[in-house]
């Protein structure tokens, strides 16, 4: 998975990572799983469309592991 379009959009509506952390949208843990493309839970993601008024479409995409 990537995330590319999480951060643009954060970027575009003005959430920071401090805001996440602060208001505790997301565990730190977890936003650095989203800055190396790890997998998170759904309920990571779904905080994070809640804030950001999305759907899980527009903060991430599917990109197949070139070693499959």
């Amino acid at each position: 998975m990537k995330y590319d379009k999480l951060f643009a959009l954060m970027k575009e509506k003005g959430l920071t990572t401090y805001r996440i952390r602060q208001e505790r949208i997301i565990t730190e843990t977890t936003l650095q799983k989203l800055r190396e493309g790890r997998n998170v839970t759904t309920d990571s993601l779904a905080s994070l469309c809640q804030t950001l008024s999305c759907q899980p479409g527009d903060i991430m995409e599917y990109v197949e592991d070139p070693t499959d």
